[in-house]
C-alpha cells in the first residue's frame, strides 16, 4: 500500500461508491483503498457489491481491511459519495439516495457518450452534462465532477501510479479542495482546478477524443497538460 499521505481532513474520510461493481467503480474503490481511505462498494445488490469486495480483497490483501460492500443506501452513508453509475442512470441513483446525499459532497465521474460505427460521440443530457443533471436530482449536494479521464483498466491496477491529471471542476471551493486532496494522494496523479460545475458539458465530452486516441492507436491515454507549474 502507498503511503503517501493526503490532506488530513480528507484522509479521514469515509467513501461510498455508489454503482461501483463496475470497471471504473471498482477501479476507483480499490485505487482509494490503497492510499489508506475505507470505502464502501455499493449497488443495487448488496450480493452483487460484496462479491465485487471479496474479489478486490482477494486479488489485493492488503487493502482488503478497507472495503466493504453494500446497497446504494449503505455506501450512501459515507461522508463522501462518488457515482460511479452508467451516466443515464446517475442522476436517477442520487435521487433515490437523496436524503442521505444532502450537505454532502458527491462526486460525478460518468461521461455521456455513444459508439456510433468506429467513432465515440459526445451526448447532451439533460441540463448540459451529466455532473449538472446530477446536481439538479440532489440539490443539496455539494456536487463535484472528477475522474473522467482515468482508464478503469488503470485504476484498478493498484501495484503501479496514473500518470495524469485530473480535472475537477464544481460551484463549492472547499468541496472542489477536498476532492482535489483526495486527487492528490493518489500516485502520478495531480489535480486541476477546472473551474465551476459549468465546465463539465466539456470535461465530459472530451473523453469520446480520448477514447478515440485509443481506439486508433491501440493504448490507454489519460492527459497530462503542461505549462502548469506544480506550485500554482
Amino acid at each position: 500500500m502507498n503511503d503517501r499521505t493526503t490532506d488530513a481532513t480528507t484522509s479521514r474520510a469515509s467513501i461510498g461508491i455508489l454503482g461501483g461493481t463496475g470497471p471504473a467503480g471498482s477501479g476507483l474503490a480499490a485505487r482509494l483503498a490503497s492510499i489508506g481511505h475505507s470505502v464502501t462498494i455499493g449497488s443495487r445488490s448488496a450480493d452483487r457489491a460484496s462479491a465485487t469486495r471479496d474479489e478486490l480483497a482477494e486479488r489485493w490483501p492488503d487493502i482488503g481491511d478497507l472495503l466493504a460492500g453494500g446497497d446504494n443506501a449503505a455506501a450512501s452513508d459515507a461522508d463522501i459519495v462518488v457515482i460511479a453509475t452508467p451516466w443515464d442512470g446517475a442522476a436517477a441513483v442520487a435521487q433515490e439516495n437523496a436524503d442521505l446525499l444532502d450537505g454532502k459532497i458527491v462526486i460525478s465521474m460518468a461521461n455521456a457518450l455513444v459508439r456510433v460505427n468506429k467513432e465515440f460521440q459526445p451526448l447532451v443530457p439533460p441540463r448540459g452534462s451529466v455532473a449538472a443533471h446530477v446536481q439538479a436530482a440532489v440539490p443539496r449536494c455539494r456536487l463535484v465532477a472528477a475522474f473522467h479521464h482515468l482508464p478503469a483498466a488503470e485504476l484498478g491496477e493498484i501495484d503501479h501510479p496514473i500518470d495524469s491529471d485530473v480535472l475537477i471542476c464544481g460551484d463549492d471551493p472547499e468541496a472542489v479542495r477536498e476532492v482535489s486532496a483526495m486527487v492528490d494522494g493518489i500516485p502520478g496523479c495531480r489535480p486541476l482546478d477546472a473551474g465551476q460545475l459549468s465546465n463539465a458539458t466539456a470535461i465530459e465530452a472530451f473523453t469520446a477524443v480520448l477514447l478515440q486516441l485509443n481506439v486508433r492507436y491501440k493504448t490507454r491515454v489519460a492527459p497530462r497538460l503542461t505549462g502548469i507549474s506544480d506550485a500554482s
